[in-house]
């Protein structure tokens, strides 16, 4: 519980996931844009093709607004401390999203279609959700008028965690996009993580931190996915 509760800088942490981070970024670009994949092939003999040049390279467009938002969700967004192995296992996390989609985009061909400009579209709102919702938080926690309330304004009145289900909406997105049913492994596996780990954590620091405000909010709000769960 000390995750949530403790307040600090980590300023050493923070850099290095975000170093971490860019070398997983550029390894993702060194898959899709100089055959990394060809040369995996010779290394482990897992077969991989060019894939598609333009989906490669708007697949590497949206990792690069992931990443811009990760810089913007660790140096001014969050203000608990950072432990040094979460320092280590978010990038590990995130080299799921980079390389993983990657190589599973690399697997096939297919000519971009008016299917894969909805998951752009579908990306983005996702992309809106999560950092948008984080956002309006934030601005609300700095007024001292609001210390010791529990925000349930904005985006959160639709959902207690929707920044979180931002976060599988674009992670969705883009397994979709790769156009590998194998990759919405990926999703599932996030969607498991929140509902069965970090919501159930953070739920309970809540309750603990909020009490009655927050056994009103979850009695009227969905958990995790809005209008569903």
């Amino acid at each position: 519980m000390n995750l949530y509760k403790d307040k600090g800088n980590s300023l050493s942490q923070k850099i290095t996931l975000l170093f971490l981070e860019t070398i997983i970024l550029i390894i993702a670009g060194w898959f899709l844009f100089f055959q990394g994949g060809q040369q995996l092939h010779k290394w482990i003999g897992w077969r991989f093709s060019e894939g598609n040049n333009i989906r490669n390279t708007i697949l590497f467009i949206l990792f690069l607004i992931v990443y811009g938002r990760m810089y913007v969700t660790i140096f001014y967004l969050l203000k608990r401390k950072m432990p040094w192995g979460e320092a280590f296992t978010i990038p590990l996390a995130f080299s799921l999203y980079y390389i993983g989609f990657s190589l599973l985009s690399l697997t096939t061909n297919k000519a971009l279609t008016l299917l894969d400009i909805i998951y752009i579209f579908l990306f983005l709102f996702g992309s809106f959700l999560n950092t948008y919702s984080e956002l309006q938080r934030n601005k609300w926690k700095k007024n001292s008028d609001n210390k010791g309330k529990l925000y349930t304004n904005g985006l959160f009145k639709y959902s207690m965690h929707i920044n979180y289900f931002g976060d599988l909406v674009w992670v969705t997105a883009l397994a979709l996009f790769t156009r590998t049913p194998w990759a919405l492994s990926i999703p599932i596996i996030l969607f498991c993580f929140f509902a069965f780990y970090n919501i159930p954590i953070l739920d309970k620091y809540l309750s603990e931190k909020y009490g009655s405000q927050f056994d009103k909010y979850r009695k009227v709000t969905k958990k995790f996915i809005p209008f569903i769960y």
